[in-house]
């Protein structure tokens, strides 16, 4: 099963790549950035999948790796996703031990999601993952350049987020 992914994942990046260079090699860099992140999501899932945790569970993870405790709604909106996926996400999580929610005693309207030790030791297999799949990403790109596609990364992601302050 796991064989039939990456071949899948491989056709694709294939697809994708005779997209940018031969289909609109100057199609708008919207979707490129898009496809990129195509191409790191499923990387990264493919390493994940070998540890049995769902790329959903991930962004979960990730954040209460940071900021354990949160509640159910504080996660949504770190997460960048609407309440009903995060519940969902949840259950499976507690499923699988590496989550428990709890209402506090000074707080019996909000649900608190805490990581569980299982779930604390994950961030070491799993965080090594993902720096393997940000290191191939930029493998024989020079320093200099992976500094220059940072920077215009986030100053985009600030150009768009003051667009919207405007727009809103």
């Amino acid at each position: 099963m796991a064989k039939k992914a990456a071949a899948e994942s491989a056709e694709g990046a294939a697809r994708m790549l005779q997209h940018w260079h031969e289909g609109v090699p100057d199609d708008r860099l919207a979707h490129l950035v898009k496809d990129a992140t195509r191409a790191f999501l499923r990387s990264l899932q493919l390493r994940l999948g070998r540890h049995d945790v769902q790329l959903g569970h991930w962004t979960f993870l990730r954040i209460l790796w940071e900021k354990d405790g949160l509640t159910q709604v504080e996660l949504s909106a770190e997460a960048g996703v609407m309440a009903p996926t995060t519940a969902i996400a949840l259950k499976g999580m507690e499923e699988l031990g590496y989550v428990v929610r709890k209402q506090r005693p000074d707080n019996r309207k909000s649900i608190y999601v805490f990581l569980t030790p299982a779930g604390k030791r994950l961030k070491a297999k799993l965080v090594p993952l993902a720096e393997e799949v940000n290191a191939l990403a930029v493998r024989s790109l020079p320093e200099s350049h992976v500094s220059i596609v940072r920077h215009a990364l986030l100053t985009m992601i600030e150009n768009l987020a003051n667009d919207e302050q405007l727009q809103g």
